[in-house]
Order: structure tokens, then C-alpha cells, then sequence
């Protein structure tokens, strides 16, 4: 599987999202609680990983996977305070790791990317124990929750979602999904938790400017042949980065945070 947001400036960008996203009070709302054995599940660099070990203590156990050996590696420095913190290489469709090993399975911002989400979402059940809980975090609508919004812009924008989606499986929607999909695969207690992803009314700060630059950088190749060339990518990108600035605009996004039980 192929990661559409590989650059050189992914390791930065993840562990900003993850140090300035509201992770923490996802946890806790989802049942998170000390002593617990977590799977942190595409934990990238680790920013999340080193926040779940703080919650679960000593007492506790967590485990991070990912893909990616540069990730890992840096999610070993971030975390090479906490003694109780390992980190394993694996896919989360077939994630080698044992039957029933967690109490807590945490997955974000991943399912969004893996075309084959609904097999990955049986792995982390596999991997979680009876009565144990499977918590997927994602956003939904990401990026199209503007206003003003010309309609120019949305219709780029819309446009750019489906390309996403039909030539990578990157499904900007499937937040919205996955209480259903935690329902056929035999979950239960399943709940959602609604929170903002974030809320910028007026200007964006420069953290987010930078996020949507490196997002749109690092998927040009891709999508920039599918809505009209290069040059008309770039234009379009440039608007939408204006909107981001503008004092007199909205911008929001919200998680859906889904957790089930295993029965």
C-alpha cells in the first residue's frame, strides 16, 4: 500500500498533528484507562504513542505499529522515556501480531488511506480481546467545511475528493462509516464521539497554512493530472490557501470517533 502523503516533511507534519489535535480527550471519552495493553495502530512518529503511555502508566503496556522504518525510528526516540512502550512493523490489514492481545485498539487518521479499510478494521478486531474496545478516529468532510466558500473553489475541491478517492482509495468521508461498518462486523456498545478536528474562524495560524502546503505539495503528482495539469492545480491550490487566510472566513472539520466492544 503506497502512502499518498510520503515527503520529506511527513515526520514534522504528523507529529505536529498529533501534538496540537485534541488525541487526549478522544482517549479518555472512548474508555481509555490505567494498566490498559494498547495497540496505537499507524502511529507514525509516535506523538500519540507517548500520550497513550503517560494515560495507561507503568501498569500499562503499549505497542506501535507502522508501515514506515523512518517513522518507527522516530517514534523510538519520542518514546525512549517509556519503558513500557514497544514498536512493531506491520500493515494494519494483516498486522502479525497475536489473537486477542489488547484491551484498547486505537486507530486514527489510517482507515481514511487503506482501500481495504473494512478488512483492516476485522484486524484490529482479531488483534483486540473479548470485551475489549476497537476505537477508529477519523474526520469526515475534511477540508469542505468552509464558508464563504465560492463555488468555483467547492466544485475544484469536490472535485479533487473523487479524484482522491478513485485513483489512491483516499475516502475524505469515511468517518461517517465506520459505526456501520463496526455494526456488521459484529461489534457492540458501538458509540460515536463528535469533537472538532479544528475551528478557524478568520486567519488561519501558520501551522495549519504549513499542514495544507505540504498536503497539497505532496499529492500534486497525483491528483494534478486528473483536474486539468499542473498549472491549474497549483492556481486553484493557491485560492484555497487565500481562503485560509481569509479574516472573514470560517473553516472547520470535525472527528468522528467510533468505539465498539468486541463481544
Amino acid at each position: 500500500m503506497s502512502y499518498i502523503m510520503e515527503s520529506s516533511d511527513e515526520i514534522r507534519r504528523l507529529l505536529v498533528q498529533e501534538r496540537t489535535g485534541n488525541a487526549r480527550e478522544a482517549l479518555l471519552l472512548a474508555g481509555l484507562k490505567e494498566g490498559d495493553r494498547v495497540l496505537d495502530a499507524g502511529c507514525g512518529p509516535g506523538g500519540i504513542t507517548e500520550l497513550i503511555a503517560g494515560l495507561v502508566g507503568p501498569s500499562g503496556q503499549v505497542t506501535g505499529m507502522d508501515m514506515s522504518e523512518e517513522r518507527l525510528g522516530r517514534a523510538r526516540q519520542v518514546n525512549q522515556h517509556h519503558p513500557h512502550v514497544r514498536f512493531h512493523s506491520g500493515d494494519v490489514r494483516r498486522t502479525g501480531l497475536p489473537d486477542q492481545a489488547f484491551d484498547y485498539t486505537w486507530c486514527q487518521f489510517v482507515l481514511q488511506y487503506v482501500p481495504e479499510r473494512w478488512d483492516a478494521l476485522a484486524e484490529l478486531v482479531r488483534v483486540t480481546r473479548p470485551g475489549g474496545k476497537v476505537v477508529i478516529s477519523e474526520f469526515d468532510g475534511f477540508g469542505l467545511g468552509n464558508w464563504p466558500f465560492p463555488d468555483a473553489l467547492r466544485s475544484w475541491c469536490q472535485r479533487f475528493t473523487d479524484a482522491l478517492l478513485h485513483t489512491t482509495g483516499l475516502d475524505v468521508h469515511v468517518g461517517r462509516k465506520v459505526f456501520n461498518a463496526m455494526r456488521q462486523q459484529g461489534l457492540t456498545q458501538v458509540r460515536v464521539h463528535v469533537l472538532p478536528q479544528f475551528v478557524i474562524a478568520g486567519a488561519a495560524d501558520a501551522i495549519h497554512q504549513k499542514d495544507w502546503e505540504t498536503r497539497f505539495s505532496a499529492m500534486e503528482s497525483v491528483v494534478a493530472p486528473l483536474l486539468g495539469g499542473l498549472e491549474d492545480y497549483r492556481a486553484m491550490s493557491r485560492e484555497y490557501l487565500q481562503l485560509l487566510a481569509d479574516p472573514d472566513a470560517l473553516k472547520y472539520s470535525i472527528l468522528l470517533v467510533t468505539e465498539g466492544t468486541r463481544p
